[in-house]
């Protein structure tokens, strides 16, 4: 497959073949169920690593671990940007379910450049929703969480029983990765104190404190969201390394290398404690990187976007003695398909009526075949550009404008509610989305569109179409040439 020759380059990366072994019958160590361990980096890009081909980030402990588990080479976020992926991956159920598209407002970006009104944003993931940490309080888990929550004031609200740094807020402030902090619900400690080294901390003790407990420990890092600020000494490390096409930036590679010593020494603990072969760890990123920081080449365009590098993010799953290490899968995934996948090999009770839109994947921990299946992104919203000389957007003034998407298999089908316009890509001949197959290949496009249209339907997206009195379409196309002419 083409995107497979472009990983493969990556001289730190797995074996490009598929490396799938029989596993055993699923059998759990000395507690009856395992823990659950999941690390959700923040905007870390899916080639922001080098086990998935970056020469320039160093990532030695998370190269082991994938070594260790398999990779998804085709993992994906349910959305592009922050709030409504981890509402998602937390909810197990897609954006129209749920009603949490962005952060903040829906109407973002000048309002004369905006055709239609958009969808409503619901700021919170609504209480009424049954969230894959409660399912685990349910079923005997001790849970906790230590990072960036973003999804209501307090995840305690939502199954937690312990909180470090977790609220509404989306980033950790001007100058707040040093202590002391600007976030919620966390002590200061000395000053200078490394955000990502307390978190880690934290979660280190939580560990400690429940090694004799089934656990759910959520580790949400705050990094490696702007704003970009690594520890000293790591900087000057990568100050004088050669660099890669469009990675090359020593502080974003300082925050990157201090995520990976944590996930070292989370795992160094896990080993002390004899508990790794009874955890379930699951790595993860909650978008595509910032473009403008850092490349995800081939992929295109970044955070915020609805195009490969906006959505795809690096994904590792570990459990000794039920993943297979060294093993890897092109099968299409998102992070959707986490709980209902934890609720299958915990064999959790659930309410009668508990509606999930991801799939159970433990039939790939002992390879066994899945029927390959379509997935869905609703985004009814504006999203406006970040930088537009390094956004690779459908257009300068905004990362995406309201739209959905499908992908099944290699094709992927955009379409967009202000002109009805669609975009059909092969991503195993085109991972970067830039033929845009939709007068050549007709009868998938048509297919496609007959996919996405019924799964609208079934699960009530919005399609807003009503006109914007402030849309000014010669404002508008004077601000887009003028945005061009500076590219």
């Amino acid at each position: 497959m083409a995107i497979r020759k472009i990983l493969t380059t990556g001289k730190h990366l797995l074996c490009s073949c598929l490396i799938l072994i029989a596993m055993p019958i699923i059998t759990y160590g000395k507690q009856t169920k395992p823990n659950i361990i999941l690390i959700n980096v923040d905007d870390l890009g899916w080639r922001d690593l080098g086990f998935m081909g970056s020469a320039y980030y160093e990532t030695p402990n998370l190269d082991k671990l994938a070594g260790q588990g398999m990779v998804f080479y085709h993992a994906y976020a349910a959305a592009a940007n922050c709030a409504p992926s981890r509402a998602c991956m937390m909810s197990g159920r897609n954006t129209p379910a749920h009603g949490v598209y962005t952060v903040d407002q829906s109407e973002r970006g000048d309002p004369k450049t905006r055709k239609i009104i958009p969808t409503p944003n619901r700021d919170f993931l609504p209480d009424s929703i049954y969230t894959l940490a409660r399912m685990l309080q349910d079923n005997g888990y001790v849970n906790g969480t230590f990072g960036k929550w973003h999804i209501n004031e307090d995840p305690l609200q939502h199954g937690f029983d312990l909180n470090v740094g977790g609220s509404h807020r989306g980033n950790p402030g001007s100058g707040g990765y040093f202590s002391p902090y600007k976030i919620d619900f966390i002590e200061n400690g000395a000053d200078g104190e490394y955000l990502t080294d307390r978190l880690t901390d934290e979660a280190i003790q939580f560990v400690k404190a429940n090694k004799d407990n089934p656990f759910f420990l959520y580790l949400p890092f705050y990094s490696v969201h702007t704003p970009i600020m690594g520890k000293a000494e790591l900087i000057d490390t990568f100050a004088g390394k050669p660099v890669a096409e469009g990675q090359d930036r020593a502080d974003y590679a300082a925050m990157v290398a201090s995520v990976d010593q944590n996930v070292g020494r989370l795992m160094a603990v896990l080993d002390a404690l004899d508990l790794a072969d009874n955890s379930l760890v699951i790595f993860t990123s909650d978008n595509g990187g910032i473009r403008d920081i850092s490349y995800q080449t081939p992929l295109r365009a970044g955070k915020g976007s609805y195009y490969e590098g906006g959505i795809r993010v690096p994904l590792i799953m570990r459990w000794p003695g039920n993943i297979q290490s060294g093993s890897n899968t092109d099968f299409a995934v998102t992070n959707m398909d986490f709980f209902p996948t934890i609720k299958s090999i915990i064999s959790a009770e659930v309410p009668a009526d508990l509606q999930l839109d991801g799939q159970d994947l433990s039939p790939l921990f002992s390879n066994q075949s899945m029927e390959e299946r379509a997935l869905f992104w609703h985004f009814p919203i504006y999203l406006q550009a970040y930088n537009p000389r390094e956004d690779g957007g459908r257009d300068p003034l905004f990362r995406t404008r309201p739209g959905s998407v499908v992908r099944k298999g290699k094709w992927k089908l955009h379409h967009y509610f202000e002109d009805g316009d669609y975009e059909l890509y092969d991503l195993e001949e085109d991972p970067g989305e830039k033929n845009n197959l939709v007068r050549s290949q007709v009868e998938i496009r048509n297919q496609m569109i007959e996919l996405l249209e019924a799964w609208r339907l079934e699960v009530n997206a919005p399609v807003p179409d009503q006109a914007n009195p402030l849309y000014d379409r010669a404002f508008e196309m004077n601000l887009i040439n003028q945005q061009l002419n500076e590219l």
